[in-house]
């Protein structure tokens, strides 16, 4: 619907501009602060198609914006982290308003803002790591990656989780960046990591760990590990830690991936990755991380605590992973599961495979919307979501009608007495972390309690 020069607004709406022109201003609101909730309002902000023009209002839980960017990236990749200065970018157009420290269902409803707003985008993410199902998983050191990575972030929901690294040994379970992040994090020496943005209270603990030996296990085989290439290339440069892969299994890999026809590109990429580490000279140094394919976890066992890992060692017999039935052992102290995401469930939603049930992205005939990780489920890197976001945006613009007239939320959280964040409390809050870092040389010291967060954002 294209909307005439003669179309007038409510003056009460502070966000629509007396001029001589006037075109439709909707208002958005964008559930969620991460990589997909930016790329979204960028390809908003990008959008002015048939006279429409859109206010975007960013409702994010925590203090602080950037989701995974902040609390997922792994602290020595700080050029991952840069994309954060698109993301201020975008924050700094008319018309965005960071709305931070309201939590979705405990602040306002989903209800709410689908009244209140012409179009409402989910861009929660996947937060809940998936369970492996087996025996022993609950006992103490069985960890999620979805707790442990947050945790060494800086995320101040994990501060408190409690890790032991008493042990010498330490499990990974995947066979996807998350897991090589973390079994990384694990085996270096922490010194390597004394002037990133880790954690201040994980370094501490880095530095007294007791491990000296990772080992990372995937359940298929080594041609389909989730891993890309970059992230394996960088495994022998680690200056204090060998890093150990079979030849014999990557040689047998590179075998059953050709016998399909060509190997695609990035399954060809990792395995030359991979036989590049298998060959590697050694330095003999006493941290070691090992990659080993074709294990399924069977078991956790121990007193209370975990002990030790059993594990079915499978093959590939006609394009299938099945078992031989024959078994390993590991005696370890700690295990790390990053075998996938899931959504954490919130009311009014339907999920089905740990995502909110959509179709290209919207919600059933309603005008809501779902991006990035919430969408698709955990795939794809950080660029991944500027492409779907786009795609779903360009799906919302053409449903769109005429612009509401309603309470802005400003008000309504007034009313309720909830503290809200603002970019300018934001960037008050980035500017103290930033601060405290350049004493130390390091690119911040992240804030991890919420009083303190919302004390330097005024």
């Amino acid at each position: 619907m294209r909307l005439t020069a003669n179309e007038v607004f409510p003056k009460g709406n502070r966000r629509f501009k007396s001029s001589r022109l006037r075109v439709a201003e909707f208002r958005i609101a964008i559930i969620g602060a991460g990589p997909a909730g930016y790329f979204a309002a960028q390809a908003l902000q990008s959008a002015e198609i048939d006279g429409k023009k859109f206010a975007i209002d960013m409702i994010e839980k925590l203090p602080t914006p950037w989701g995974l960017v902040r609390s997922g990236v792994a602290p020595d990749h700080p050029k991952i982290k840069s994309v954060s200065k698109v993301f201020e970018k975008i924050a700094t157009q008319e018309g965005f308003r960071l709305i931070g420290n309201v939590e979705l269902g405990r602040d306002i409803s989903l209800k709410e803002l689908e009244e209140m707003y012409d179009a409402v985008i989910i861009a929660t993410g996947s937060t809940v790591g998936r369970k492996l199902g087996i025996p022993g998983e609950e006992l103490a050191n069985s960890i999620s990656a979805a707790d442990f990575v947050p945790w060494y972030n800086a995320h101040p929901e994990y501060k408190n989780l409690e890790v032991d690294f008493s042990d010498q040994v330490a499990v990974v379970i995947g066979a996807g960046n998350v897991a090589i992040d973390v079994a990384r994090m694990l085996a270096l020496n922490p010194k390597e990591l004394d002037l990133t943005d880790t954690a201040q209270y994980a370094l501490d603990k880095l530095h007294n760990s007791a491990i000296r030996e990772v080992h990372l296990f995937g359940r298929r085989g080594a041609e389909h590990a989730a891993f890309t290439s970059p992230e394996l290339r960088e495994l022998p440069k680690l200056e204090y830690t060998d890093v150990f892969i079979d030849e014999g299994e990557i040689s047998a890999a590179q075998q059953r991936a050709s016998s399909a026809g060509e190997i695609p590109k990035d399954i060809k990429a990792n395995l030359e990755a991979m036989a590049a580490i298998a060959t590697a000279d050694k330095k003999g140094v006493d941290r070691k991380l090992s990659l080993h394919f074709l294990s399924t976890p069977l078991e956790i066992k121990g007193e209370g605590r975990v002990e030790e890992i059993i594990f079915s060692l499978n093959e590939v017999k006609d394009g299938q992973v099945v078992p031989t039935g024959k078994t390993k052992s590991i005696k370890c102290g700690l295990v790390i599961s990053a075998i996938g995401y899931r959504c954490l469930e919130m009311p009014g939603l339907i999920y089905e495979s740990g995502k909110i049930k959509n179709t290209d992205g919207r919600i059933g005939a309603s005008n809501t919307y779902v991006v990035g990780w919430a969408k698709r489920g955990p795939s794809g890197v950080i660029g991944t979501n500027k492409s779907d976001s786009s795609e779903v945006i360009k799906l919302l613009i053409s449903n769109l009608t005429t612009p509401k007239n309603s309470q802005d939320i400003l008000e309504i959280l007034s009313s309720r007495n909830i503290t809200y964040i603002s970019q300018k409390g934001w960037e008050q809050i980035n500017n103290a972390e930033i601060s405290a870092g350049e004493a130390l040389g390091k690119p911040r010291v992240k804030i991890t309690d919420m009083q303190e967060m919302l004390g330097f954002a005024g």
